[in-house]
């Protein structure tokens, strides 16, 4: 997705509605201009300024134009709206090219989200702690962004949908798939999960340990992903193998858990830091 700025006048072929229209690019053929009342009183053959474009979002990826003018007529033109205003604070609170696959998957999320709501239903979200842990810059964007739509539709989402507003995000800044998103988020809480079983604890999760133990995982797993080897200190594993059997042990645990679920090699030396973590963590609980 493009913000539009310093792209030439674009020619217009198709209106497809007041918000949405089709138009002839000249570096990029056939796009998909999106943006609120971009489509009133215009026809085709009609140009748009430089000006106008700036502010618009245009769709280039041929697979994402085909999706989203598939879900045009499904949505609800206030409520199209409202998404594309959404979109808008999206893009100025991350300050970034957001992936072009935002406005299909957040599009078609929020119009489900919309509707539930408005009907008194409300889906569950299992792993909106986890998200608001790992994704506190994205959460705060979501929770404007629900704050938006109360404002211009009076419509209230559940905290829950905030959680899911800030996988989207965060998918749409990274470049990431929201599956792959999904499937860390999933991760972390089954290791959260294994820590306090071990331990026979429950972590706050509005602590600042449960905030560390969260960071801590993540960055573990992001490390994997990128396949980054982090340096391990001489001698300091047979150390604390000696000195926290449970800890080391349940270190190892979790380093298998993340193997099994990522397909990928995890390096010894986390197993030193996650020890080391686990230990400060139990110190705290006895």
């Amino acid at each position: 997705m493009r913000g539009g700025k310093g792209l030439a006048s674009l020619l217009i072929d198709k209106v497809l509605n007041n918000n949405v229209i089709i138009a002839e690019h000249p570096s990029y053929e056939e796009v998909v201009v999106i943006g609120k009342g971009i489509g009133f009183n215009r026809k085709r053959g009609d140009y748009i300024d430089t000006d106008v474009v700036e502010k618009l979002f245009v769709l280039e990826n041929e697979k994402e134009q085909e999706n989203y003018i598939k879900l045009l007529p499904f949505i609800d033109n206030e409520f199209l709206e409202v998404i594309i205003s959404a979109m808008d604070l999206i893009k100025q609170r991350t300050h970034s090219t957001l992936n072009e696959h935002i406005h299909v998957a957040l599009t078609d999320h929020l119009m489900f989200a919309l509707t539930r709501a408005s009907q008194g239903m409300e889906m569950k979200n299992p792993f909106l702690v986890e998200t608001k842990a790992l994704y506190r810059h994205e959460f705060e964007i979501a929770k404007e962004v629900v704050e938006l739509i109360k404002e211009k539709t009076g419509i209230d989402l559940p905290i829950g949908e905030v959680g899911f507003i800030a996988l989207h995000i965060h998918s749409a800044v990274t470049n990431r798939n929201l599956s792959d998103v999904n499937q860390y988020s999933q991760l972390v809480s089954r290791l959260v999960e294994m820590v306090e079983e071990q331990f026979e604890i429950e972590i706050d999760k509005e602590s600042i340990d449960y905030m560390r133990l969260v960071r801590h995982l993540r960055f573990a797993i992001e490390r994997v992903v990128k396949g980054e080897k982090v340096e391990e200190p001489e001698k300091i594993a047979s150390l604390l193998k000696e000195e926290y059997p449970v800890c080391y042990n349940l270190s190892w645990k979790l380093i298998k858990v993340m193997q099994q679920t990522l397909k990928m090699k995890v390096f010894d030396a986390e197993a030193v830091y996650l020890t080391m973590h686990l230990q400060r963590l139990q110190h705290k609980f006895k």
